[in-house]
């Protein structure tokens, strides 16, 4: 790849960078970056190519299991370290990405913490990524502030405002704009890099520190590598180890039989675990891809009251509070519909049924993807948690085995179900590819994990050739009448005078290249980021 190289550090830009953020991309913050490239990269490609290999054992029909090898960690008493005295209330979370309207409404929420995200509701395009970090900068000095000339609105920050955490992009995503020694830097270490050595001390200075959630981990080593980054990068802003604290996503399948482990590896950062949902499943299908017998009904009929799901959300919820620290319950996508009051009402009521279940069950919080949905999930959880957590709830009547972990999930394939993965896949990567991650669509705030289920879903059926609930087998025959009639009404609806103007050709491709494929796409953004 043709790249740029500025004098004086070891980074170097892709050819197509035009614009070098001259104050975020200071030469001391460059050098800071090849540190962590040239520390941790390998060990980072080495966990990457341990995932192939744990995948081709799953092939063989090897099942997940409890690791042999530390049974003494999920035996023993001991505990994580502390919990800041601003981190104790999380009650309701509220998440999204890092543009700077959205930084603002979410910090102004009336939520307890707000997940800023650079990985699944942020397009890691190079002006939202670098731009993302200008605007936490600003956020964290109290500084920010944006005026909508369309609605000719002006944005600014109240008094009382949510904690701010950070999601950096996931271990196997890179950032292709910039590279050291000819290797592009992965995406995480960008993200966490450029947050830590822009805020640490801001932060610091206020009483606080720099708070992340850490996505799609698979293997304890890969919490293990975190735990050397951050004691690394401690070190080297020369502030207390244990300064930076963490999250854990528990979203892979892989990842919940070794909650104990993940704790233990990252023991003096980390303070919860956090219970995704359409990643969780996503990577269920993934995993079990070539086993017919592991096939998944269409993905609504997969609540968390689905067995496989319920027995992994409790098992969190045990092992965090064993272990001190909080067990946060999963996302309600659901946005205000203000056309249809009825509908509205309906929508909101499964977010206060899923919300009490979370709260009895024993988590300690939740997470919303609108602030019109805080007040919501606020009022069940203060109804029903009157301390800050519930990390006293240890759930001993809790015994999850293996088998309870991976069940297979029992209900129907439908032509409905087809077609709204292809229609709600197609639309999202659309978005994306121009830039937004975080889409609204059917009353409901998606990100990369839907369009991840979503084709991951199509490709497992039609590479199983299942059977519908209504006798059909799902061929290649019926996967070319069903997406080329959802692709004809996505082009009627958007017209074809405006298709010049949009990414439908391209999404629709590559939406199509990744189903047909026989060889699976581990990750959907990654063929679709050279686009951005």
């Amino acid at each position: 790849m043709e790249h740029k190289e500025i004098i004086g550090v070891k980074v170097t830009f892709a050819k197509d960078v035009v614009e070098f953020y001259p104050s975020i991309l200071t030469e001391e913050a460059l050098d800071f970056l090849a540190e962590l490239h040239e520390k941790f990269n390998d060990a980072r490609l080495q966990l990457l190519e341990r995932r192939k290999l744990q995948q081709k054992q799953f092939d063989k029909g090897k099942l997940p299991e409890f690791p042999r090898e530390t049974k003494d960690i999920r035996e023993g008493n001991w505990v994580a370290g502390t919990i800041p005295d601003d981190l104790l209330d999380r009650r309701v979370e509220i998440t999204g990405p890092v543009d700077r309207k959205m930084i603002i409404n979410a910090l102004n929420s009336g939520a307890k913490t707000f997940m800023a995200d650079f990985e699944d509701s942020n397009a890691p395009s190079w002006s939202n990524v670098i731009e993302g970090q200008y605007n936490l900068i600003d956020a964290n000095k109290r500084m920010i502030s944006y005026f909508d000339i369309t609605k000719e609105k002006a944005y600014k920050l109240n008094d009382h405002l949510a904690v701010l955490l950070v999601r950096p992009r996931g271990l196997h995503l890179n950032e292709r704009h910039m590279l050291v020694n000819g290797q592009e830097i992965s995406g995480s270490l960008v993200d966490f890099g450029l947050y830590v050595f822009h805020n640490t001390k801001i932060l610091m200075d206020r009483g606080t520190a720099p708070y992340f959630y850490l996505p799609k981990l698979e293997h304890y080593l890969e919490a293990a590598w975190w735990n050397k980054v951050f004691n690394f990068t401690q070190d080297y802003l020369q502030i207390p180890r244990g300064t930076f604290k963490a999250t854990v996503l528990i979203e892979t399948i892989t990842a919940s039989f070794q909650l104990d482990e993940i704790i233990y590896k990252l023991k003096d950062h980390i303070v919860g675990l956090n219970c995704g949902r359409w990643d969780y499943i996503f990577s269920y299908i993934k995993k079990f891809r070539n086993r017919p017998e592991y096939v998944v009904p269409n993905r609504d009929q997969v609540t968390m009251t689905t067995p496989f799901m319920e027995s992994y959300s409790k098992l969190v919820i045990q092992r965090c509070h064993k272990r001190g620290i909080h067990a946060m319950g999963g996302m309600a996508a659901q946005i205000p519909i203000k056309s249809d009051p009825s509908a509205n009402k309906t929508a909101l009521d499964k977010v206060r049924v899923d919300k009490e279940r979370e709260v009895k069950n024993g988590h300690d919080g939740t997470w919303v993807a609108h602030p019109d949905l805080v007040e919501v999930a606020m009022k069940i959880f203060n109804e029903h948690m009157p301390t800050p957590n519930q990390i006293h709830v240890k759930r001993e009547d809790v015994h999850v085995t293996e088998s309870d972990l991976i069940e297979i999930p029992h209900g129907t394939v439908t032509e409905a179900g087809i077609r709204k993965n292809i229609n709600v896949g197609i639309l999202y990567l659309e978005a994306w590819l121009r830039g937004n991650g975080a889409v609204a669509l059917y009353n409901l705030m998606e990100d990369a994990a839907t369009a991840e289920i979503s084709r991951t879903q199509v490709w497992q059926w039609l590479h199983n050739e299942v059977m519908l609930e209504d006798g059909r087998k799902f061929n290649m025959k019926l996967y070319v009448e069903i997406f080329n009639d959802e692709v004809n009404k996505l082009m009627e609806m958007v017209g074809e005078e405006n298709l010049p103007n949009t990414k439908f050709k391209l999404a629709t491709g590559l939406f199509e290249q990744i189903v047909l494929t026989e060889e699976f796409v581990e990750f959907l953004t990654i063929p679709a980021y050279q686009y951005l």
